[in-house]
């Protein structure tokens, strides 16, 4: 595809340009999770080109947006100017640069399948949270049936929902996509292992299916409320996600 860049799309993730109900779902799960800590001092880790940092600001206090790639961190920037409490900052979430318990919430959304260490990452954000502070976390699902960030075939990167990928034994699906962490519960559960947090909420969500509604409205509608509704049952296990949300204690 002309002028877009897909080495960065495999190495950084996609970022949310467009609102769509995808993203409208995804931020009011944001908010009900956060409860009363997104009115105080928030930290998006992996702001992307800033999006979800916008729709927040008109609650929390402050917000900062951090950002590891430096085109991206600009962009965020230039969305955030019309807003007094948003501030944009070009960082790795291994290192963040905020001293400790700097912050009531902290927003992690489809992030840490990405960054270097994901078990210093989710160290650091611990560091830099209040007591009693919470961190909301979106990242993929390994029961999914697609890797949806692609994969590279003999060197060569190749974008798209890949089928089956990460059903296949760790040594073959590290090998195919080694770009992008997935995530199995215990996966998960171990980033947090010794951690002073408890859990508020540990659940697998579904896809807006956003793309398909737009192409066929009728089908897609009700294809995304069923498969929204299995996250009710057992059948949650092939979501598109993990969303966890925990508490600083």
């Amino acid at each position: 595809m002309k002028g877009y860049d897909l080495e960065k799309a495999a190495r950084c993730g996609e970022a949310s340009y467009i609102w769509r109900a995808g993203q409208e779902r995804r931020l009011q799960m944001m908010i009900e999770a956060a409860g009363n800590c997104l009115c105080g001092d928030v930290l998006e880790n992996g702001c992307g080109v800033g999006l979800y940092l916008t729709h927040l600001a008109e609650t929390a206090n402050t917000i900062v947006g951090l950002e590891y790639d430096f085109e991206r961190a600009q962009q965020a920037g230039n969305a955030g100017r019309t807003f007094s409490n948003v501030a944009v900052v070009c960082a790795a979430g291994e290192g963040l640069p905020f001293p400790d318990g700097d912050f009531d919430l902290i927003l992690s959304h489809e992030v840490l399948e990405h960054v270097q260490d994901d078990r210093a990452a989710v160290s650091e954000m611990i560091r830099v949270l209040k007591p009693g502070g919470r961190i909301v976390v979106f990242v993929p699902n390994r029961g999914y049936p697609f890797e949806t960030h692609g994969m590279y075939w003999h060197g060569s990167y190749r974008s798209g929902n890949i089928p089956l990928i990460n059903y296949l034994p760790d040594h073959i699906r590290n090998n195919l996509a080694p770009h992008a962490r997935v995530y199995t519960f215990s996966d998960l559960e171990e980033l947090f292992e010794g951690q002073p947090v408890r859990y508020i909420n540990r659940k697998v969500i579904f896809g807006g299916y956003d793309n398909l509604v737009a192409r066929w409205p009728k089908v897609g509608s009700v294809l995304r409320a069923i498969l929204q509704g299995l996250e009710q049952t057992p059948l949650e296990f092939f979501g598109l996600s993990h969303f966890w949300s925990v508490e600083k204690i």
